[in-house]
C-alpha cells in the first residue's frame, strides 16, 4: 500500500541563512557520538515511531555523522537530521510534546542546516513541511513548483 503526502516540500537558501539564536546554558544540541547511537535511537522509536528511527539510524551512519540531539535541564527532549531520507533533504525533527514551544526545535533547525552550509550544501530540502508558515520565518524557507505533494508520496507503507 503507498499512502500519499499531502504536505509540500519547502527550500532553503542556505547561503542566506538567517543569523541562529544565541546559545543558552540549559539547552545543548550537538551531534550524536557513536556510543550513545543505540540507546539514542531507541528514545527515537519510542517517541515518535519505527519511520523517524530509521532515519535517525541512517543520519548515524554519515561521514560527518548529520544526527543531532536537543539535551534540555539535562533531559533527551528532541532530535533532527539531515541527508536522512534523500540527500540534501533537511528532517525528521521532533521535539518532546512537554518541551514544545522553548525553541529547542529552532535550535536543531539551526544546527542542522548550518552544518549543512558547512559541508558545502547552498540549498536544503525541507521534506513534506508541517508548519510552512514556521519554516518561511524562522529560516526563509520557499515552496516552489513540483513541491507538493512532497518526494515523501511514493513512501512504501506496509499494511500492519
Amino acid at each position: 500500500m503507498v499512502e500519499r503526502y499531502l504536505m509540500h516540500d519547502l527550500i532553503v537558501p542556505l547561503l542566506k541563512l538567517p543569523h541562529p539564536p544565541q546559545e543558552r546554558a540549559d539547552l545543548l544540541v550537538r551531534a550524536v557520538f557513536p556510543a550513545e547511537k543505540q540507546d539514542a535511537a531507541a528514545w527515537v522509536r519510542k517517541e515518535f515511531g519505527c519511520r523517524w528511527c530509521s532515519e535517525f539510524e541512517h543520519a548515524c551512519t554519515l561521514s560527518p555523522i548529520s544526527a543531532y540531539l536537543a539535551i534540555f535541564k539535562q533531559q533527551l527532549v528532541g532530535f533532527a537530521c539531515y541527508d536522512a531520507a534523500a540527500k540534501g533533504v533537511f528532517g525528521p525533527i521532533g521535539v518532546v510534546a512537554s518541551a514544545q514551544g522553548r525553541g529547542i526545535g529552532t535550535a536543531l533547525l539551526f544546527r542542522a542546516l548550518t552544518d549543512m552550509r558547512a559541508n558545502g550544501y547552498v540549498y536544503a530540502v525541507i521534506g513534506a513541511a508541517g508548519p510552512i508558515d514556521y519554516y518561511q520565518r524562522t529560516v526563509g524557507a520557499k515552496q516552489f513548483d513540483g513541491g507538493s505533494p512532497g518526494f515523501l508520496e511514493t513512501l512504501l507503507r506496509l499494511e500492519q
